[in-house]
């Protein structure tokens, strides 16, 4: 018995954490909106606090050979972060702090089991949901909840527009020729109160479909369709676009494709990017190719110096562009890294792992062409990694999750049958998992 409570313990502090990750923000706008005015310290400590949680976890329970990859390339890039902190005199630890995330959150998955996993990502597509919802029947009541304009201005800096009282994040408004549905007259934002996370978040979901799609209930998948259409909807997000045709044709698709062929992805992406370049050399604005062009200028722009880690100081001001902030931030090894282990962590070894394995690379290499940050922040890479992580080690065939122990009946069960043999039904208990809703 106490070994089965310990087990679910474990698995309501996994959840905890990951919620915890995806409406901290929120939580902090409501406090900056009725109670007392934050600032940027706030956000920090908060995600601090997150990571420590998770940190005191894996460690009061011990890191095991699993952890061994992710282990190499977060000190890989502790080493890098503290090449070009003495490099340039000032500690930074920017970059870092991004990977120690995707630490943490995989980590975490390798130790959740499916019913763990599927739970923290219902619970988190209904809280999402239940926002989005309220922001669309009424932005005013929304806005007077969160005021996000003012949460961002007090924690970020960023001003609110002088023309727009809904009380809205700037970039969240829409302008004469953004893309739109129709269906409202901005930017959908949610839970993450701005909408890049909100279209993220569909990404990841889709991900997610992916993995688990096979196993879940007929009800579970038409309330995930409707809530990723929904958010693509409200959201025009043209990243998350063509990811969701990408996911579409590759639920099909990519069990067939050996997953060593991901290491052309990144290349193949920069490729087409340098062609949309030197078709439109002179594209600008806030659309798909204007983004995209404003990368490849970025990167025409990089010298010696910021490749060898000599001019950190300017990666804050390449927000726009995934692939310049990471060659600013962490040398040029910092993008070679990460581009070697989204490609090659992931399992292949199984249909639902290939189908999640393809898919990774693609929705972080566009997502590095129009953007550095939202691909990072824990309210995303929170609950991608925590499936990441999970599909490596738990979807072998005839495979024991990684965290689970049997019961002590189990075990009498086992020695009265003979050492190593187990029961139709045993076997059966441990890869099956309850549905939430």
């Amino acid at each position: 018995m106490r070994i089965a409570t310990t087990e679910t313990l474990k698995d309501r502090f996994i959840i905890a954490a990951v919620l915890l990750s995806v409406v901290y923000n929120a939580v902090l706008a409501i406090i900056n909106a009725h109670v007392m005015r934050l600032g940027f310290a706030h956000v920090a400590m908060s995600e601090v606090l997150i990571l420590a949680l998770a940190l005191f976890y894996l460690l009061r329970h011990g890191l095991r050979q699993e952890d061994f990859s992710l282990l190499c390339f977060l000190m890989f890039t502790l080493l890098l972060a503290l090449y070009v902190s003495a490099l340039n005199g000032k500690v930074y630890i920017d970059y870092f702090r991004n990977i120690l995330i995707i630490f943490c959150f995989a980590a975490l998955g390798t130790r959740a089991n499916d019913k763990t996993v599927r739970t923290a990502f219902h619970l988190a597509c209904l809280a999402v949901m239940l926002v989005l919802v309220c922001e669309i029947v009424s932005l005013q009541l929304y806005a007077g909840i969160f005021r996000p304009g003012s949460y961002f201005e007090a924690t970020r800096g960023l001003k609110q527009p002088d023309y727009d009282g809904s009380g809205l994040f700037g970039n969240a408004l829409g302008f004469k020729g953004r893309l739109t549905f129709g269906l409202i007259g901005h930017r959908a934002s949610s839970l993450f109160l701005e909408q890049v996370s909100l279209s993220n978040f569909a990404g990841v979901m889709m991900m997610y479909c992916l993995f688990f799609w096979p196993e879940l209930k007929r009800r579970i998948r038409l309330l995930l369709l409707l809530s990723i259409v929904l958010i693509l909807l409200t959201t025009a997000s043209r990243t998350m676009l063509i990811f969701s045709a990408v996911c579409l044709c590759g639920y099909f698709v990519f069990p067939y494709i050996p997953k060593i062929l991901n290491l052309l992805v990144m290349p193949l992406i920069l490729l087409a990017a340098l062609v949309i370049f030197m078709l439109k050399p002179e594209a600008t604005g806030d659309n798909f190719i204007g983004r995209v062009v404003l990368t490849m200028r970025h990167m025409s722009g990089i010298d010696l110096p910021a490749i060898l880690g000599l001019s950190i100081g300017e990666a804050a001001g390449f927000v726009d562009s995934g692939y310049v902030y990471i060659v600013y931030a962490g040398t040029i090894f910092s993008l070679v890294a990460f581009w070697l282990f989204v490609t090659l962590y992931p399992s292949g070894e199984t249909p639902r792992q290939r189908r999640l394995a393809h898919a990774l690379p693609v929705f972080l290499f566009l997502n590095l062409m129009i953007g550095a940050t939202p691909i990072f922040t824990a309210k995303i890479a929170g609950l991608l990694w925590l499936l990441v992580g999970h599909a490596k080690f738990n979807d072998r065939p005839g495979r024991q999750p990684a965290r689970t122990r049997p019961s002590m009946r189990s075990v009498d069960g086992r020695r009265r049958m003979g050492a190593g043999q187990a029961t139709p039904g045993s076997v059966l208990a441990r890869n099956t998992g309850q549905e939430v809703f």
